[in-house]
């Protein structure tokens, strides 16, 4: 995998721990919070367990905090993926 993607991250979310009915995944929602997208800290523990698995990248726990809007949390996925050489 060249790099993470804001619509890889979607995929996930909808797979893993759901949508909102009233939630909007797109490109406007990359900076909003995840608490404001209805996701509190298990589910963005949740999600980053699901990118580990599916993509093959480790995400420590320290990191997953750091991971407060999807943008960050790409940025975060795509810093792993370096750090593992992948």
């Amino acid at each position: 995998m060249s790099k993470f993607t804001l619509d890889d991250l979607y995929e996930v979310m909808r797979a893993s721990t759901g949508v909102d009915e009233g939630v909007d995944l797109n490109d406007g929602s990359a900076d909003v919070e995840f608490a404001e997208l209805g996701y509190d800290s298990l589910a963005v523990l949740e999600l980053a367990s699901q990118v580990q698995r599916q993509f093959g990248v480790p995400i420590p726990d320290d990191v997953v905090p750091e991971m407060r809007t999807p943008r960050l949390a790409v940025e975060l996925v795509n810093q792993q993926f370096v750090k593992a050489g992948a």
